[in-house]
């Protein structure tokens, strides 16, 4: 077709995806680059960030996939990353960890975080 650009990259969604132990290592290699926001229902600091996420999921919508992973229900990710304190956001480019990011923070200090690796 003329004028259509195929790109093997999924795009990436306009809000964030939930992310499981099942679908972790697919989702990191299906898209070029991924944050992963490890979390958990009892966390405060997690439902502080939680909205930020959604917002960047938007803003950000075709360029970065943002994803959710609940560490009391998928251990196995939670385990192979080490993650020790939540919130915890891993940074993959093209299914590498680049990055992570601990604690919560305002958006103005996440965002620089993350979209240096655009």
């Amino acid at each position: 077709m003329h004028g259509v650009v195929q790109n093997p990259v999924k795009p990436a969604s306009d809000k964030p995806i939930e992310v499981t132990d099942v679908t972790f290592k697919e989702t990191i290699q299906n898209h070029s680059l991924v944050v992963v926001d490890c979390w958990a229902a009892w966390c405060a600091p997690c439902r502080m960030v939680a909205p930020i996420i959604d917002e960047m999921a938007r803003d950000y919508a075709g360029k970065i996939l943002f994803g959710k992973l609940n560490v009391d229900e998928n251990r196995q990710v939670a385990t192979q990353y080490e993650i020790m304190s939540i919130p915890t956001l891993l940074v993959f480019k093209n299914g590498q960890l680049v990055d992570r990011v601990v604690g919560a923070m305002p958006r103005q200090m996440l965002e620089p975080k993350i979209t240096r690796y655009l």
